[in-house]
């Protein structure tokens, strides 16, 4: 029996590539004074958990499963094109991530928290979305469960994440609205929270 195709491996490694510059952004950041923190809800801690357990279904494979399938989903020319779609929403995601964080600066923190002068952000790539960040970690779930091409791992990963996501959400932009009321209610009914047009 073969094992898995170059193409296979090459798109698995284009997205463990945009792994290795997802993590990067967090802990090679260049981390500015820390600001007295205003608030904190603990609650997104459990969506947080969620998250990464999303994460790790869709990056393990079931028992006695190979670590790529053996006989990939596509082939050829359209094999060729699921690849760059891959890689294309893995190195994007990284690109979406890099650059929400780069635009809260100080504000931005693993915890749902509000520091002191918090500013309500809607530049950027919050224009688009509320939450880029997560839509962000959204991409790289999907980038990698379609360079697994575990499809069943890639369906419970990505429902479990989405509860974690859901749950992050509601926490955050709770704070959010207590902090800034009508002006983040204006921002909320023109701008997604995290896939445009869907939720």
């Amino acid at each position: 029996m073969s094992g898995p195709t170059p193409l296979a491996l090459a798109t698995l490694l284009g997205v463990i590539l945009c792994w290795l510059v997802f993590a990067g952004i967090f802990l090679l950041r260049k981390r500015p004074p820390q600001a007295p923190e205003a608030k904190r809800d603990n609650l997104a801690t459990i969506g947080i958990v969620l998250q990464m357990c999303g994460y790790f279904v869709v990056w393990f494979q079931p028992p006695r499963r190979p670590f790529l399938p053996l006989v990939p989903a596509l082939s050829g020319a359209v094999g060729a094109a699921f690849s760059v779609l891959t890689v294309a929403i893995a190195a994007g995601s990284a690109w979406l991530i890099a650059a929400a964080v780069r635009t809260l600066g100080k504000q931005w923190a693993v915890a749902a928290r509000l520091v002191e002068g918090h500013k309500l952000i809607t530049s950027g790539p919050y224009h688009y979305v509320r939450n880029p960040i997560y839509t962000g970690m959204l991409g790289m779930l999907i980038a990698t469960g379609l360079a697994m091409e575990h499809w069943i791992a890639l369906i419970v990963a990505t429902v479990i994440f989405m509860v974690g996501l859901v749950i992050r959400v509601r926490t955050e932009e709770k704070l959010l609205r207590a902090a800034f009321g009508q002006e983040f209610e204006e921002y909320a009914k023109r701008v997604s929270a995290v896939l445009p047009g869907i939720f």
